[in-house]
């Protein structure tokens, strides 16, 4: 028997919630920001009259305005977003225990082993779903129904806002097929680019594309997106309260100025590294590899990853191997706008083990005293605060040197 899987898409979210305190601000251009006296100034959100003028997410606000001088903008309110999540989440759980969050504002429901409860009629459902929401809470939803999680995504992508799109046995390779396919789940920018150079522009193309052949191109994930491109994605519904595995830990931050020089390069990473550390010791975990990205003032990102010889969660490890991949992206003073820094390939304690030879061994005592002094420096934050010790490197220094 099919699955029956409904994705609820919430329309232009946080404007939307916005608006329920500006009801007069409805039929304007309005956009939600940050702070437009501060970098961290970029669209966060549009309602749909704003789409209609090209406004983006993602976009400074500065190109908003060019787009749309009348652009009317509006300060985030997190809890209140994070408050509407949960009210539109309980009504979900209403009519199902499997529901899981994608995001604050999108969420899949597996409604195959309750739907003989409401009627039977998926669509009808999801009709019902649309009108709670909005009777209830002011806000409008789009819904994809089909028999596999991307699918489900991909109806409720193809008509917006406030609408419900089957996606069935019957018609999905004449809907899909033609989408571009930069539509499908995990088709990012990198991977649209390559598999545009294969002359591979829509779904069906990539469907009908060999699975070896995207192995080849793009490793597990050719493989993959093979599968999603042909009805096959399997992948289960899991109920919101079940754990999610951690698969990285990372932080990035957009600093007050332009970075272009090594020294202030390395002080903003130790930062980001000793937050990525420290989480990483909270959960119990080690990072068996370290993810850098770079942002330069026009919003280029630069990315590079490592394996590391050994897993680890301590601050110096990570600081080091990140400064490696910096220079491996970054001339100074090339200006960097923003950093980030993730561990990635997480392993559990128990599987966090070092292949020690007699060159390596004398470094053992030095990493046990680490080991001690970064467990110091949990148990004083914990007691006085995150900001009660700083790790020596992310202190400035007065001359500058060279990365190591």
């Amino acid at each position: 028997m099919d699955r029956i899987i409904l994705h609820c898409d919430l329309n232009c979210f946080y404007a939307s919630v916005e608006l329920l305190s500006h009801p007069e601000l409805r039929d304007v251009p309005v956009a939600v920001c940050g702070d437009p006296t501060s970098r961290h100034g970029i669209i966060l959100a549009k309602n749909e009259p704003a789409k209609r003028f090209g406004v983006q997410t993602a976009e400074t606000i500065w190109q908003a305005k060019k787009k749309c001088p009348d652009l009317v903008l509006l300060p985030p309110h997190h809890d209140l977003y994070r408050e509407y999540s949960q009210k539109v989440n309980a009504i979900y759980d209403e009519y199902t225990d499997l529901v899981e969050p994608f995001g604050i504002d999108e969420s899949w429901l597996d409604v195959t082993h309750t739907l003989h409860l409401f009627g039977g009629d998926a669509c009808a459902l999801a009709d019902t779903l649309r009108r709670r929401v909005r009777d209830e809470l002011g806000l409008t939803l789009s819904i994809g129904v089909s028999f596999n999680k991307v699918f489900a995504k991909l109806g409720s992508d193809y008509k917006k806002p406030d609408a419900t799109t089957l996606i069935s046995r019957e018609n999905w390779q004449d809907l899909i097929w033609p989408l571009p396919v930069g539509d499908l789940l995990y088709v990012g920018g990198a991977a649209r680019k390559l598999l545009r150079q294969y002359g591979i522009a829509t779904i069906g193309q990539l469907a009908a594309c060999k699975a070896d052949m995207l192995e080849t191109l793009m490793g597990k994930m050719g493989v993959q997106l093979h599968e999603f491109a042909n009805g096959l994605d399997a992948a289960p519904v899991r109920s919101r309260y079940d754990a999610e595995p951690v698969k990285s830990v990372g932080n990035g931050t957009t600093f007050p100025q332009n970075l272009t020089t090594r020294e202030q390069v390395r002080s903003g990473i130790a930062i980001l590294a000793d937050s990525v550390a420290s989480r990483l010791r909270h959960e119990g975990l080690y990072a068996a590899g370290v993810h850098v990205t770079i942002r330069d003032p026009a919003f280029h990102d630069r990315s590079r990853q490592k394996r590391l010889s050994a897993p680890t969660h301590l601050i110096r490890d990570i600081t080091d191997a990140a400064i490696e991949l910096v220079e491996e992206l970054w001339t100074p003073p090339t200006p960097i706008r923003a950093l980030t820094v993730t561990a990635i390939y997480l392993v559990a304690e128990q599987d966090a083990y070092e292949q020690v030879d007699l060159f390596t061994a004398p470094a053992a005592p030095r990493k046990e005293k680490q080991e001690k002094l970064e467990a110091t420096m949990d148990r004083i934050r914990g007691k006085y605060g995150s900001g009660a010790i700083l790790f020596g490197a992310a202190q400035p220094k007065k001359e500058e040197d060279p990365l190591p």
